[in-house]
């Protein structure tokens, strides 16, 4: 197995900044999550969720970072990469954001950061997973440069599969 770089973990945009987990993002983390619809997760689950994201982290050198934004300094949701369904060689992009801040193009800004954080590692593809439905998130690879592969059938329904080839 080629020996990849550790990523990055701090990354500034022109309107945001992503950087390691704190214990202190535990209740904004649980409230994002609320807002897929199937509860609050409790906020000490979360905080083990943290520590469990960073001790893989740790492992793999990859991370899921917090995003915030540089002026307001509010956390507004998640990116960065996981193994996923895919593979520490080839990991998948992931974000999530809350409602509130969707459609002002801080998904775009926050996973081409981390798309050049996966650069440096070496890497030489990323994959992303999307439930079909989600236009909005399709939309955001699109714009990355990220190809439809295939799509696969789970039990929230069709799951598309893309990837994208790194310089």
């Amino acid at each position: 197995m080629p020996a990849y770089e550790t990523m990055p973990f701090h990354l500034r945009t022109e309107r945001l900044i992503l950087r390691p987990w704190a214990e202190a993002d535990a209740a904004e983390f649980s409230a994002l999550l609320s807002e897929r619809g199937k509860g609050t997760p409790a906020v000490e689950h979360i905080r083990t969720s943290i520590a469990e994201l960073l001790a893989a982290t740790a492992e793999t050198g990859i991370a899921l970072l917090p995003v915030q934004r540089r002026a307001e300094g509010d956390f507004i949701g998640y990116c960065g990469l996981i193994i996923g369904r895919s593979t520490l060689e080839e990991p998948e992009i992931a974000y999530e954001l809350f409602r509130r801040a969707h459609g002002r193009g801080y998904a775009t800004e926050a996973a081409g950061a981390v798309l050049d954080a996966a650069v440096a590692t070496g890497r030489k593809r990323l994959w992303s997973t999307v439930g079909a439905w989600d236009t909005p998130s399709l939309r955001v690879l699109e714009k990355l440069g990220f190809e439809r592969d295939h799509v696969s059938t789970e039990e929230n329904g069709e799951v598309v599969w893309l990837t994208r080839a790194l310089p």
